[in-house]
């Protein structure tokens, strides 16, 4: 939105109501460090109208509150000033449920809707040491217990407790546990929002590596 087509909308009729609006465009503002003049020109507004939007002079229409939101690093829910429920920092043991998905079963270790899936792992012998997987992203992977073969590309690495690996996902990659019992892993990939069985993608025949 232009600076004159934004500063065309109207002072009253459809739009945030007023005095639950204002305070928080000047408080979140601060918040994200930016004075009037570069907010008003990230949004495409003048100064003196983002002034008259901060001290309730101005109705802000739907698309302005989006911009704004999206500038401030908020929600328009915020900007309305309405109560936005806090994530759960911790993750306790006792809720941790187990969800098992094509052999292997998970933790989940971080609250959802992060950029980040944060898993513990369960690899068993035997289990899906044949798949390949590709996809977009990073993994970042730390031994717990046992002992891990992971194949990135041609080269075969073994990990045992204490030891980790970082990669790119686009890189085929292999996971297999080399013991008997098994192997136990920290486990975090940027596979947004993704349920488990997708931690399989790519399925390739090939030998075991």
């Amino acid at each position: 939105m232009s600076s004159s087509e934004a500063e065309n909308e109207p002072a009253t009729g459809q739009g945030a109501d007023l005095p639950a609006v204002a305070p928080q465009l000047r408080a979140l503002r601060r918040r994200a460090s930016l004075t009037l003049e570069a907010a008003a020109r990230a949004a495409g507004l003048s100064p003196a109208h983002l002034s008259r939007l901060e001290t309730g002079q101005r109705q802000p229409s739907l698309p302005m509150l989006l911009a704004l939101a999206r500038i401030y690093g908020t929600t328009v829910s915020e900007l309305l000033g309405e109560t936005v429920a806090e994530r759960d920092a911790v993750v306790r043991a006792a809720d941790m449920e187990p969800t098992a998905a094509g052999g292997w079963t998970y933790w989940q270790a971080g609250a959802p809707g992060h950029g980040m899936q944060a898993l513990r792992v369960h690899v068993p012998h035997g289990s899906q040491g044949d798949i390949v997987r590709v996809h977009p992203g990073e993994e970042w992977l730390y031994v717990l217990q046992g002992r891990l073969r992971l194949r990135l590309a041609d080269t075969t690495h073994r990990l045992g407790p204490g030891d980790s690996a970082h990669f790119d996902s686009l890189t085929p990659h292999r996971i297999a546990a080399q013991d008997p019992d098994g192997v136990e892993l920290l486990f975090v990939h940027t596979l947004l929002q993704s349920p488990t069985a997708t931690l399989c993608l790519g399925h390739t025949p090939g030998e075991m590596p």
